[in-house]
């Protein structure tokens, strides 16, 4: 399955990673944390009388940890991961089931619950697996199709 830039592909597993626009609120999420701490701090030290100097360690390491952050997003932090026997999904609180075979699952379909687009694997023993499709850094017709695919391979090898 070839690459298309949002995904990361190899012969059998492809792995969909984050949206960009979703990188960067955790990104946003995680300054306003360490601007908080800062602040914080810093009435702490005018409060006790202390030098500046644990402020200053704090925010480099707070600024080092952005780094890190950032790195983790862009580079190893994935949505769902589809091999040719099954899925796993993370980083969706409420996705359901976060792991599945192929065989298992009775079919895909697509729904909005509160405007959010979504893919709902519906498995044989009624459980479900909800992917906002919105998290992943992929094009929705392109997701859709990539998942009728294996989900029809996945049916005919039982």
């Amino acid at each position: 399955m070839a690459s298309t830039g949002s995904t990361a592909s190899s012969r059998d597993t492809t792995t969909y990673r984050l949206a960009p626009q979703v990188r960067v609120r955790f990104v946003g999420l995680y300054l306003v944390a360490l601007a908080v701490v800062v602040f914080v701090l810093t009435i702490v030290l005018v409060a006790v009388d202390l030098t500046p100097d644990l402020m200053l360690v704090v925010a480099i390491l707070g600024l080092i940890g952005l780094g890190v952050l950032g790195w983790w997003l862009s580079r190893r932090a994935w949505v769902m991961r589809t091999t040719a026997d099954g899925y796993e999904v993370r980083l969706v609180r409420s996705a359901g089931t976060r792991a599945g075979r192929w065989s298992a699952v009775e079919d895909a379909v697509t729904t909005s619950p509160h405007g959010i687009d979504c893919v709902v694997l519906r498995l044989k023993d009624g459980a479900t697996t909800t992917i906002p499709v919105g998290l992943l850094e992929v094009d929705r017709e392109q997701f859709v199709r990539d998942l009728q695919q294996r989900l029809q391979r996945g049916q005919l090898r039982r």
